[in-house]
């Protein structure tokens, strides 16, 4: 992780103790980018809490939830979310190989024709201005029924805030992946490298 657009904080205190705990059973280890969130504790307490609500919530497939999520760090370049993920979608036995390939969805050959639409929309959602059209609303809804697209799409708006807080603060891969010996994620396409540097 290089240096973050503002310095990490020691966590101290009664609850800078639990989250440590916690992170290390967790994740191995605390991610420095705690510390960054550190300075403000109410908005650490309410991005956890949801991002905790959420993972509880169960009308949509997870693996679905976490390649939409991918797929929103991709395209908005959070590594620390790419990362962060990867090493998710590892412990919660989800297919890693489907994963490596979310930055590079449209010229892989792994996903299904559900999967693909769902990447779309959350790249499509992700836009600015959002891109979403009736009729991939209408053909997810078919699939997946009202209620597991509303989970899909709120997993979709909060991956949208918690990647574009981390890259507009400088927070950047920790290296979760390469802890538990996975490869790291395959580059974004050629079309998300030129749409990101222009």
């Amino acid at each position: 992780m290089t240096s973050t657009r503002i310095p990490p904080k020691e966590l101290t205190g009664l609850y800078g103790a639990m989250v440590k705990l916690f992170a290390s059973r967790t994740f191995g280890r605390v991610p420095k980018s705690l510390g960054v969130m550190w300075h403000h504790l109410p908005v650490l307490k309410a991005s956890m809490g949801f991002g905790q609500k959420l993972q509880k919530w169960d009308q949509c497939d997870e693996s679905l939830k976490s390649y939409a999520h991918m797929a929103v760090a991709s395209l908005v370049g959070c590594s620390f979310c790419l990362d962060f993920n990867y090493f998710m979608a590892h412990n919660q036995g989800l297919d890693v190989a489907k994963a490596r390939e979310v930055p590079r969805w449209r010229e892989s050959d792994v996903f299904t024709s559900l999967e693909r639409e769902v990447l779309e929309y959350a790249e499509a959602m992700s836009q600015t201005p959002p891109t979403v059209t009736d009729e991939s609303v209408a053909s997810l809804r078919a699939q997946l029924g009202d209620a597991a697209l509303i989970e899909l799409t709120t997993v979709i708006g909060f991956a949208n805030l918690t990647t574009r807080s981390n890259t507009a603060l400088g927070i950047e891969s920790e290296g979760f992946a390469a802890s538990c010996g996975l490869k790291p994620m395959v580059q974004p396409s050629a079309r998300l490298r030129e749409a990101s540097a222009s």
